[in-house]
This record gives structure tokens, C-alpha cells and sequence, in this order.
């Protein structure tokens, strides 16, 4: 007999989990308050761009393995996906989450495996969550099993990385943890590592946070090379040939739910030790004010059309959230500019800002500002560009276009303006 899975929330995380679990053999539920998400997941779509994704739910809801609904039902294991933004002060607001347990309660029965996939706060499950079912009469740790499970996987191989990586998993206590990771045992071919539920929230804050320091140092450091008059991606890429070093590539800013956004949960909860983590923070967030410079220096007339080039925080996917290029697209809306936005892979119910095609985008246009590193711009047609825009001109922010044609300028962080 197949054992039944309540997930709760069905975005970028919630939705490719219930779609394993349900390939696993599992009976999933997928619930979330957006009818349009319910409506669709029920006929087989998808409302978010996923490799792979489609095909995997439309053959789960064929099987009967997955369906979704408004509310919650019983089940033998609950996952909490829901999203934890911040709020205008940098604290994280978990209301969704506490809402989501609430939720949950009265559907919840003696064994249950509740589970917290959302990235939270260090010390939010022994202080928020445990409470919560406690005041309800159970025993968390003895006839219910609670525990904190961060997923840890890259747009783009979501479903893949769900079943190859290792997964931490963090119990109240022993026998929590063992049988959350039970759980994941029923797919995960990666290694299952079980520990408390405080330091599984701190290992997910730091995994995010590591990326959000070092992606700092190499913008900074394309600072430092623009007033030293040095080439920036030169100077990382002959440094990567040591041995013990690894930078990351600079960019218009950090983007996306994670690591923009996890490193202030630890910043909220220890602000005198987190002056590293808060210095990275501050030269992420400068980013997109200096490639408004940048491109003021390119296009001095703000009475001018630039073409700016992807929306989404990430090549080859659709999510905007925390995105530097919609900072820089604001930016660039306060200065005067005349704007046209081409992204293929975002839609346009995501953004304010009208959507234009390749040729609509760059017709007139005096600059191609690339934000996002989409495959699509990195095969584009020289000969149109050269055609249809008043002057042909690239900042490609991302380094990922390769121009051949020397009757285009072409800039980026090793060749600034």
C-alpha cells in the first residue's frame, strides 16, 4: 500500500517535489491558495519553467499519483514549501509557513511526518513551529515526528538534483530525524546526513550565504580593476589556475529567493557578527547602480532607447524574483531612458514593463544592456544588429556573448566603459 504526501505550496520547490514523491510511488496532494496553480497541476501544466517538469506531472496526474487542491487533507507525511520573504527591514517574514502549520492541524493524526522544506531562521523551528502543535496537545518527537529538510538544488536541474544530492535533514530529535529521512530514502540517491533542526537551518542559511560572500569579493573586485584601469575577468580567470582558488564570475547584482535573500536571516539573528556577511551583502545590492554608471558613460542622452537584454535572475529560467536586472530596469526608468525589454523565458503576467521581441527590442535602440545570461542571447543575429539599431552597441554584464563583427562595440567587466 502507497503512503500519502500533503505538500503544501506548489512553486519553484513545492510543485518538482510533489512531482518526485509522486514518481516515487507516493499518493501526493498538492495544495496551494492560487486556484490557477490548482487548476492547471490538475489538468497536467505547469505554471513555472522547470526542465523537465511538464512531462513529469503530466504523467503523475495521468497515473492518479498527483492532484492538487485549496485546502489541506490527512496524510501520512506532510512537506511545508511555502515561500519566507523578507520584509522592507531585511526580517524575515515567516507568516506563510506559521500559516501553513496552522493549516495542517486539524488534518494532522498519530505518526505523522511533518516536515519544513522553506528556508527559515535560525532557531525557528524549536521557537515557532514546535509551539504550535504543542499547544495542539502533541507530543512532537514521540506520536509526531517533526523535522527541517532544506532543499538544495539549481534552477534548470531541480528534478535531478532532487534524487543525486545529499540531503540534510534536521529532526527535534533523534527519532525525528530518522524518520524524516525515511522519507527521503523513498528517492534520494544522494547521501542523507541527519542532525538537529538548528543546524540544519544553519547549514542552508551558509551554503547560500558562502555563495553570496564570494560573489561579492569578485564584484568588488571589479571595482578595484575599473579605477586601476585592470581587465576584471582576466584577472579571475588566470587566478583560477591556482590550485586552492575558485572565483565566481561578477554580475549586474544577486538575484533569486536564495541567496539574496537567506544571508539577512542570519544577519537578523546575530547583526553584531555578521559584519562580513553584511559587508556582501551591501556590494551585491550596489551592482545594479553601477552598471547605471557604466551605462551612462556608453549612452550619456538619456533621451535614448536602450534594449535591455533578460529579466530573470538566472539564464534560461523564468524567475524574477529578487532579480538585479528589474532593479536595473528601474534604475534605468528613474533616469529617462527609453526602455524595450526582451526575455523569451519570462511572462508577461511577471512584470509591469512591456515584453518585446528580439527585433522590436533592438530597432533604434544604442545600447544592448544584457542582464541575464539566457542561451538565446549568445547566438544572436550580428547582421541584425548592425541593421536595425542607431548604433550598435553591447554591455553584456554576464559575459556570454561572443561578438565577432568588429563594427559592434562590445563591453563587459573586463572592458568597461
Amino acid at each position: 500500500m502507497s503512503k500519502s504526501l500533503c505538500v503544501i505550496g506548489l512553486g519553484y520547490i513545492g510543485l518538482p517535489t510533489a512531482a518526485i514523491f509522486a514518481s516515487a510511488g507516493w499518493d501526493v496532494i498538492g495544495v496551494d491558495i492560487n486556484p490557477m496553480i490548482v487548476e492547471k497541476l490538475n489538468q497536467g501544466k505547469i505554471h513555472i519553467e522547470e526542465t523537465g517538469l511538464e512531462d513529469a506531472v503530466q504523467k503523475a496526474v495521468a497515473q492518479g499519483k498527483l492532484r492538487a487542491q485549496l485546502e489541506p487533507t490527512n496524510a501520512d507525511c506532510f512537506i511545508i514549501a511555502v515561500p519566507t520573504p523578507i520584509n522592507s527591514d531585511n526580517i524575515a517574514n515567516i507568516d506563510y509557513v506559521l500559516q501553513a502549520t496552522k493549516a495542517i492541524l486539524p488534518f494532522i493524526k498519530q505518526d505523522n511526518v511533518i516536515i519544513i522544506e522553506s528556508t527559515i531562521p535560525p532557531r525557528t523551528i524549536d521557537d515557532k513551529i514546535v509551539p504550535i502543535f504543542q499547544e495542539e496537545g502533541w507530543r512532537v518527537g514521540e506520536n509526531i515526528y517533526l523535522a527541517y529538510c532544506p532543499e538544495r538544488v539549481l534552477p534548470g536541474r531541480i528534478l535531478t538534483e532532487l534524487v543525486e544530492n545529499s540531503r540534510i535533514v534536521g529532526g527535534v530529535n533523534e527519532h525525528s530525524a530518522q524518520k524524516a529521512a525515511d522519507v527521503y530514502k523513498t528517492f534520494v540517491k544522494g547521501t542523507i546526513l541527519t542532525t538537529t533542526t538548528v543546524n540544519a537551518e544553519m547549514v542552508k542559511l551558509m551554503e547560500n550565504t558562502y555563495r553570496d560572500v564570494n560573489i561579492a569579493l569578485v564584484n568588488e573586485l571589479v571595482k578595484i580593476c575599473d579605477h586601476l584601469h585592470i581587465d576584471a575577468l582576466e584577472v579571475i580567470k588566470f587566478a583560477n589556475f591556482h590550485p586552492r582558488v575558485n572565483l565566481h564570475l561578477p554580475g549586474p547584482g544577486v538575484g533569486g529567493h536564495c541567496i539574496a535573500v537567506d544571508p539577512y536571516f542570519i544577519i537578523e539573528k546575530a547583526p553584531n557578527q555578521s559584519v562580513l556577511i553584511s559587508n556582501a551583502r551591501e556590494i551585491n545590492n550596489s551592482m545594479p547602480s553601477f552598471v547605471i554608471e557604466k551605462v551612462k558613460k556608453l549612452v550619456p542622452n538619456v533621451n535614448t532607447k536602450i534594449a535591455v537584454f533578460g529579466l530573470s535572475y538566472k539564464g534560461n529560467n523564468d524567475d524574477v524574483r529578487e532579480s538585479p536586472a528589474v532593479s536595473v530596469l528601474k534604475l534605468l526608468q528613474l533616469e529617462g531612458y527609453h526602455i524595450a525589454v526582451y526575455d523569451p523565458h519570462v511572462n508577461q503576467n511577471q512584470i509591469e514593463t512591456k515584453l518585446t521581441s528580439f527585433e522590436e527590442a533592438i530597432t533604434d535602440a544604442e545600447c544592448i544592456l544584457v542582464l541575464t545570461d539566457h542561451n538565446e542571447f549568445k547566438d544572436i543575429s550580428e547582421n541584425r544588429i548592425i541593421h536595425l539599431m542607431k548604433k550598435p552597441v553591447i554591455f553584456d554584464t554576464r559575459n556570454c556573448i561572443e561578438v565577432k563583427d568588429n563594427r559592434i562595440s562590445y563591453f563587459n567587466y573586463g572592458k568597461l566603459p
